[in-house]
């Protein structure tokens, strides 16, 4: 993949913002009225406090790679693996634009700022499915595109619908991946991808049983974090290694006649994985995103810490690599060994997404109660700031059940997903709507 230069990127994007602006969406009337009890300005978070990476909590992520051998095994088995533009000519699932959602699923949209784009997912492919991260191209590559293509990927975790705000726990599903071609935004269409773990030295595969809190686009590589209960932390995904299932089977793995993907066409095999050391109370990656305003490229992380806990919240950045040799994107050490650059403790609790852009760290804090609305908090080390809805100061004038935010630097948008719900909206309106 080449990767152009950012001088060419700012041009294009300025004239993608100035279209965006003019045609902004009327989804505000969607909106539900916010309570006087939640969140006012007096439960501000305060700033940021940084602290020394290695005193953080957060012990260095292990790089390990699942063997070559296994893959290409597992390559002779099913056949050759595609690449993205093959999945995306597979795309003949239809997003509804918002005209053409229910108010019920649009009330999950934030109230303040508004959405600019909206988009729903049908129901019989979601039903019992949880939405969880997003990620884009934008992500992938600077000048906004894979192969020519605009895509959005859009993840959900099965047996999650109306579970914990945190997610549902490790053994309750499994996790797909919605390959969405988004070169028309007037006509999103998606199709499906199974997440896999190879197992058997490459000759079979098991589903990833984990939420997608989480999820990056880096180059030809996807991280996604992982709550399985063991010490992965994040898998690596290879954009360039997609299976094609043979199978139309509710299995997943190697069946009688083939290999099946939970009645999906694709599945994407892991190639790799950071891990965290053995021992309770280690503080694992919820959340992540990616930050194009570094040099080099990073990865920011936040862990999930309830309410009701008695410590704050912990943010992490790591380096980014441009080799594509590699089965990770993480700089690491001699040791293979991916240590955070930078580490802030916050005071902002059960924390949805995160997003980090010239210093400034965004936090999607989760609705206190299923159905209603969250705070999108800005923080620095100097304070934090969030916009305030209705005539009570209230901040709860997020999306309520949104997952990860993803920023699409090209076009300025900021994405997320809320329920059966995706919408986007520039970062410059987050920043205005700041009280």
């Amino acid at each position: 993949m080449k990767h152009r230069g950012r001088h060419r990127r700012r041009r294009r994007g300025r004239a993608l913002r100035a279209t965006l602006a003019g045609t902004a969406l009327a989804l505000t009337a969607a909106a539900t009225l916010i309570s006087a009890s939640q969140a006012t300005v007096a439960d501000a978070p305060g700033a940021l406090k940084p602290v020394a990476a290695d005193t953080a909590g957060q012990p260095p992520l292990a790089e390990h790679r699942v063997p070559g051998r296994w893959l290409d095994r597992l390559a002779s088995k099913m056949g050759r693996p595609v690449g993205v533009g093959t999945v995306l000519e597979g795309a003949d699932l239809p997003l509804r634009d918002a005209a053409g959602c229910s108010t019920a699923e649009k009330r999950s949209l934030p109230v303040d700022p508004a959405a600019t784009r909206a988009y729903c997912f049908g129901g019989s492919d979601t039903r019992g499915w949880r939405a969880g991260a997003v990620t884009t191209s934008g992500d992938a590559d600077d000048d906004g595109r894979w192969g020519g293509n605009r895509v959005i990927l859009s993840g959900w975790t099965r047996g999650a619908e109306g579970g914990s705000m945190e997610g549902p726990a490790p053994g309750q599903g499994l996790a797909k991946v919605a390959f969405i071609d988004a070169n028309d935004p007037g006509a999103l269409r998606y199709t499906w991808a199974l997440l896999a773990v190879p197992v058997d030295g490459g000759r079979d595969y098991r589903g990833l049983v984990s939420p997608l809190s989480g999820m990056v686009w880096y180059q030809d590589k996807l991280l996604v974090t992982t709550r399985e209960g063991g010490r992965d932390a994040l898998y690596v995904y290879d954009m360039d290694r997609i299976q094609r299932a043979t199978v139309e089977s509710d299995a997943v793995g190697r069946v009688r006649g083939g290999w099946a993907a939970h009645g999906y066409r694709f599945v994407l095999p892991a190639v790799g994985s950071y891990t965290l050391p053995g021992g309770n109370g280690t503080s694992r990656p919820a959340t992540v995103s990616l930050d194009r305003s570094t040099s080099p490229d990073s990865l920011v992380a936040s862990e999930w810490a309830p309410a009701d806990g008695d410590r704050r919240t912990r943010l992490w950045r790591y380096a980014l690599r441009r080799d594509p040799d590699r089965s990770g994107p993480l700089t690491t050490d001699s040791s293979g060994q991916a240590v955070p650059t930078e580490a802030y403790e916050t005071k902002t609790a059960e924390v949805r997404g995160v997003l980090a852009y010239r210093s400034r760290w965004y936090l999607d804090r989760a609705a206190g109660s299923p159905g209603g609305h969250g705070t999108l908090w800005r923080q620095d080390t100097e304070g934090a700031r969030a916009a305030e809805c209705g005539t009570d100061e209230t901040r709860h004038c997020w999306s309520g059940g949104s997952g990860s935010l993803s920023y699409w630097e090209e076009t300025g948008e900021v994405w997320s997903q809320s329920g059966r719900m995706l919408f986007a909206l520039p970062l410059t309106s987050v920043d205005r709507a700041l009280r």
